[in-house]
């Protein structure tokens, strides 16, 4: 007797499963939890099979009934329904991983894996955020240079020039990813290079005359804040290290008494280790900082949160109020100011000044033969800088300190 609305949702759950079965094999199982699940009994080559077609209240009896002729249909065409809902349920799978979402995911994983600093990782994640809600459920094949200028255009719109060139790269990423795992033939982006504006080149504001300079150095000698900030621009203008990679600076990063702070590689920005040479004055402010800060970790604490470092907007703030405007000078600067007149003094080579600003060759053939650390270098070098900063603060003269052979 075939079922009923009315006796599928009567039927109880007893000691052991029993089954209730309505015409052409189709089945309804009752389990001791009460549990209703729809199966198909048929036999395919011989052989005795059941296909699940879904569990009640889920699947209704009417839509059970539909399922059970969609499969009966198959089965007349000659293929087993149990083996082509496998089939099916594998391209979803497999459309499912060739989705943009998916692929930028699988990115994003193996950025993990690979140790990359957690600025680029969440760099990563916001470009790709501002991507997913045009793109994210997209089969990445699918996908043409329309719809992805399409995602540029607002951010070009509102000014964001150079956020959209690099969106324009983080998305070329996951399609370079896609065509090298054999899920995209082409890259889209690559038809978008000169569609958007470029971006206007704005160099950070620095202070590279030695007199103003001086003037800058007097200023921070003379700065009233807290000391922990007056110590941040000291070593800022002596190391001139990125003031990313001096706020997160930490003090077992420091040997003092070998007078060199070692940087890891994970927080350097070109992810290569780095060494300063300390000279004695910097030693100084670091020993007297070491009084205020040394039980903690880090050498700049957020006043919010030891476990965090200082913002990266404290270094400018102080800057501008001891009186130098965005325009004049910014954090950034000091590497400029430092690169310029280190250059023009003709004391030093200039590898050895790249090597100390920790830059890395564009040019990557003379990269792979320019191993050398120049370390002696950049040793003797440091040292002088602090004399010159001294002489520039107070107006005296530098010592003069024997180079290598500029030849």
């Amino acid at each position: 007797m075939p079922l009923t609305d009315i006796s599928v949702r009567a039927a109880k759950p007893r000691a052991r499963l029993f089954k209730l079965s309505d015409a052409g094999g189709l089945q309804l199982w009752v389990t001791p939890d009460g549990a209703k699940r729809w199966r198909l009994a048929y036999r395919s080559n011989g052989k005795q099979k059941l296909l699940a077609l879904g569990v009640y209240p889920a699947v209704a009896l009417r839509e059970a009934r539909a399922a059970r002729d969609e499969a009966k249909q198959t089965l007349a065409a000659g293929q087993d329904p149990l083996q082509a809902k496998k089939v099916a349920k594998a391209a979803r799978a497999a459309a499912d991983a060739d989705t943009f979402d998916a692929i930028a995911d699988e990115i994003l994983d193996k950025k993990r894996r690979e140790g990359k600093a957690n600025r680029t990782l969440v760099k990563f994640e916001w470009f790709i955020s501002l991507a997913r809600p045009a793109l994210g459920a997209r089969a990445i094949r699918e996908i043409t240079a329309p719809e992805v200028l399409a995602v540029l255009r607002p951010i070009e719109a509102s000014g964001r020039v150079e956020s959209a060139k690099k969106l324009r790269g983080t998305i070329g990423q996951v399609f370079r990813f896609a065509i090298a795992t054999g899920r995209a033939e082409n890259d889209p982006t690559a038809a978008l290079k000169g569609a958007l504006a470029s971006p206007i080149v704005q160099h950070r504001a620095a202070i590279t005359d030695p007199k103003a300079f001086g003037a800058l150095l007097r200023a921070i000698a003379e700065y009233e804040g807290m000391a922990e900030t007056r110590a941040a621009l000291e070593l800022l203008a002596l190391t001139f290290v990125r003031p990313g990679e001096l706020r997160a600076a930490e003090w077992a990063d420091f040997d003092l008494d070998a007078a060199i702070w070692s940087i890891p590689a994970e927080r350097m920005k070109m992810r290569r280790p780095h060494r300063v040479p300390l000279a004695p004055r910097a030693v100084a402010i670091l020993r007297d900082l070491h009084a205020i800060t040394g039980a903690g970790t880090l050498l700049f604490p957020s006043v919010r949160s030891t476990r965090r470092p200082m913002s990266e907007n404290t270094i400018n703030a102080a800057l501008r109020r001891l009186g130098f405007g965005k325009e004049e000078m910014t954090g950034h600067g000091f590497r400029s100011a430092a690169s310029s007149i280190l250059n023009e003094s003709g004391l030093w080579h200039a590898d050895a000044i790249e090597r100390q600003l920790a830059h890395v060759d564009n040019d990557s053939v003379r990269r792979a033969y320019a191993r050398a650390d120049f370390w002696e270098e950049r040793v003797r070098l440091m040292a002088w800088w602090a004399q010159k900063c001294d002489e520039m603060r107070t107006g005296g003269r530098v010592i003069q300190l024997r180079v290598a052979d500029a030849g």
